[in-house]
């Protein structure tokens, strides 16, 4: 809370007018049966606590973004579980937050099929506000072994100007960050992250988020500029 007051107040002090929607970043969360009651909620609180990191804040609120999150599991399970949600203030993004760190999990166990996930992406995209950048979060702790293959799917995300990020909890699979740079990463500027297991995840999501909003504060810095 504190990080989101203090980006709130930063941006008030810059007094910069935000020029429309500079991201929309689907969040796609794993539930498959390889994560435990415990690590969901290490990815749902590390999630909220990057949305809370100041600068995170910052460039989300200033940049009018818009936000939504997925559940996704098996070839036909992939759950909406928060719909399209436009940031114009610290206040929106706290309720965010606030609102997937308590969020109920709706699936507890059947496979991963992330082609699927990235095939329910791209409808729900197609209900996402006017963005300049438009983003697909993956995390997820392991390969596809169920429906369609997730590298079937880069061409058309390209052609829409979806780029894929992935956050990738290692574990035992230490292909797996390359797995899913070969395979799920897609688009300018698209990369993966990596964590070795659940307890450094809230970390790499923050450092995620830092990056993927990275160019959205650059960009609307050099229009205030040349406003001037």
């Amino acid at each position: 809370m504190r990080g989101i007051a203090a980006a709130s107040l930063l941006v008030s002090t810059l007094a910069v007018p935000a020029a429309g929607c500079e991201l929309a970043l689907l969040f796609a969360v794993d539930v498959s049966g390889s994560v435990d009651r415990g690590e969901y909620e290490v990815q749902m609180r590390g999630l909220s606590e990057g949305l809370r990191d100041g600068v995170v804040a910052e460039a989300l609120v200033r940049g009018e973004a818009a936000l939504a999150l997925m559940q996704w599991t098996g070839s036909s399970r992939q759950d909406l579980s928060v719909p399209w949600t436009r940031i114009g203030s610290a206040a929106d993004l706290e309720a965010f937050a606030a609102r997937i760190e308590t969020l109920p999990r709706v699936w507890t166990e059947y496979s991963t099929a992330i082609g699927q996930a990235m095939t329910f992406g791209l409808g729900v995209f197609d209900a996402a506000p006017a963005c300049r950048r438009r983003v697909m979060d993956i995390s997820s702790d392991g390969r596809n072994n169920e429906g369609s293959e997730p590298a079937d799917l880069k061409a058309e995300m390209d052609s829409l100007a979806i780029t894929v990020n992935a956050l990738v909890i290692r574990g035992d699979d230490d292909g797996l960050p390359q797995y899913f740079a070969e395979n799920v990463m897609t688009g300018g500027n698209a990369f993966v992250v990596t964590a070795e297991d659940y307890g450094q995840y809230p970390d790499r999501m923050r450092r995620k988020l830092r990056r993927e909003t990275e160019r959205q504060i650059s960009a609307l810095t050099e229009q205030a500029i040349l406003r001037r």
